[in-house]
C-alpha cells in the first residue's frame, strides 16, 4: 500500500478504463455475472496493471479529469467494438426467426434485459459458451492489458474524430451484416423455398388453409436445417472471435493514432 498511495492517480485512471471496458464487453457485461465479481475483478486487474505502468504520478488538476474522461471513452469504445462483432450472431438469429415465424414471440434476454428473438438468444448463449471453452475470455483480458501499448495512459487525448476511425467502423458494420446474412443464409434460403412451395399449393388447392399448415412445417424445416448446419455455425463463430480480437486491436491503433 505504501507503493500504491503515491501512484493512486495512475491506479484510478486504470480502474476507469478497465471498469468501463467490462460494462460493454460481450462476456462480463452480462447481467448474469454478479456485480461484486465484476467490481472485484476490475479492481484487482487494475491493481496489477497499475504496477506495470511506469509513468510519473499525475496531479489532481483540471487536466486530470480530462484524462479520466479519455480513459472512460477508451474502455467504452474498445468494449463496444468487441460487442459489435458478437452482435452478428444475434442478428443472424433475428433473420432466421423472421423466416420461421418466431419473431412474433420475443422473449426477455436475461443478459441484457432487452427483448430478443428465440433463435438469436440460443445462438448468443451458444457463442458465449464456445468463447469460454476456447479460453477466449483470456484473450479479451489480454486486449485491455495491452491497450496501454497502443493508447498510453499519459496520452492527452484520443483520435476520436479521425476519419479513418469512422471509415473503419462503417466498414465493420457492413461486414457484420454480411457475416450475419451468411450465417443465416442456409435456413433463410430453404425457408424461402418452402414459402414458394406453399404458394404453389395455395394456387392449386385453394381449400387448404396455408396459414394454419405453414407455421408448423416451417418451424420443423427450420429446426432440421439448423441442426444440419450447426457444425458450420461452429466454424463461423470461431472465425468471428478471431475477427473480434483483430477489431479490438485495430480500434486501439486508430484511437492511439498509430494507424
Amino acid at each position: 500500500m505504501n507503493e500504491l498511495i503515491p501512484s493512486f492517480s495512475i491506479f484510478l485512471l486504470v480502474l476507469v478504463r478497465v471498469t468501463t471496458f467490462f460494462i460493454m464487453m460481450p462476456l462480463f457485461s452480462n447481467r448474469s455475472v454478479p456485480a461484486p465479481f465484476r467490481i472485484g475483478l476490475g479492481f484487482f486487474m487494475s491493481l496489477i496493471i497499475a504496477y506495470t505502468i511506469h509513468v510519473r504520478p499525475f496531479d489532481f488538476y483540471g487536466s486530470y479529469f480530462l484524462l479520466i474522461i479519455k480513459e472512460a471513452l477508451v474502455g467504452l469504445l474498445i468494449g463496444f467494438a468487441a460487442y459489435l462483432v458478437i452482435s452478428a450472431i444475434q442478428m443472424a438469429g433475428t433473420f432466421i426467426d423472421f423466416q420461421m415465424g418466431f419473431s412474433l414471440a420475443n422473449v426477455i434476454d436475461p443478459h441484457t434485459a432487452a427483448q430478443t428473438s428465440l433463435t438469436s438468444q440460443y445462438l448468443y448463449s451458444f457463442a458465449l459458451l464456445l468463447l469460454l471453452s476456447l479460453n477466449g475470455h483470456h484473450l479479451i483480458l489480454d486486449g485491455i492489458y495491452y491497450s496501454y501499448q497502443f493508447i498510453p495512459i499519459d496520452q492527452p487525448w484520443i483520435h476520436l474524430g479521425s476519419a479513418n476511425l469512422a471509415k473503419y467502423l462503417a466498414l465493420l458494420l457492413a461486414r457484420i451484416f454480411l457475416i450475419a446474412f451468411q450465417m443465416s443464409a442456409p435456413v433463410v434460403a430453404i425457408l424461402f423455398l418452402v414459402d414458394v412451395a406453399f404458394g404453389i399449393v395455395a394456387r392449386t388447392v385453394p381449400q387448404l388453409n396455408i396459414f394454419v399448415a405453414g407455421f408448423p412445417v416451417k418451424i420443423a424445416v427450420g429446426f432440421i436445417v439448423m441442426a444440419a448446419t450447426m457444425g458450420t455455425v461452429y466454424i463461423v463463430v470461431e472465425h468471428l472471435f478471431e475477427t473480434m480480437f483483430y477489431t479490438m486491436r485495430n480500434v486501439m491503433e486508430l484511437l492511439g493514432g498509430s494507424a
